[in-house]
């Protein structure tokens, strides 16, 4: 499992760092035509935000602040019962062309499936505010002797 967690922080540093080529490769897999997308000016700022956020909530372990818990559920319920509308509502939010994407044929469904995803997290994931049932944190340990 740390492995797991190890894996995710990565990600999520790699978003902080390198917006702009997770955006890329997110278009190489999305898009049929990838690279006619215009970003809008926020997109990188909010996608360095986004990866800091992943990284902080996957080193806190399993506790998800309640703030972040509505926030997942907000996003996780639209995705998961109007995939549709909800691509193209966020493309609108990221691209100011987004018109002109066309997504591969697995984006909605997949979309669907995440929203599923954001919705079991914001229900069951382990409350910050919640008292601990053994006293200890489940927050990533960066022990290079683990395995």
């Amino acid at each position: 499992m740390r492995t797991f967690r190890l894996l995710l922080v990565a990600f999520g540093l790699l978003e902080m760092l390198v917006p702009e080529r997770i955006v890329q490769w997110g278009e190489r897999l999305a898009f049929e035509n990838p690279g006619e997308g215009t970003l809008r000016p926020w997109t990188l700022p909010m996608a360095r935000l986004e990866g800091l956020a992943f990284v902080w909530l996957v080193l806190r372990g399993r506790s998800v602040p309640t703030p972040f818990r509505g926030a997942l559920a907000a996003i996780g319920l639209p995705a998961a019962l109007f995939p549709k509308p909800f691509v193209t509502g966020a493309l609108g939010m990221a691209y100011e062309n987004p018109a002109d994407l066309e997504l591969q044929s697995w984006v909605v469904p997949f979309t669907r499936v995440l929203g599923v995803v954001y919705l079991v997290v914001a229900l069951f994931a382990g409350r910050a505010d919640a008292p601990m049932d053994d006293g200890q944190d489940e927050a990533l340990e960066l022990d290079p002797t683990d395995s």
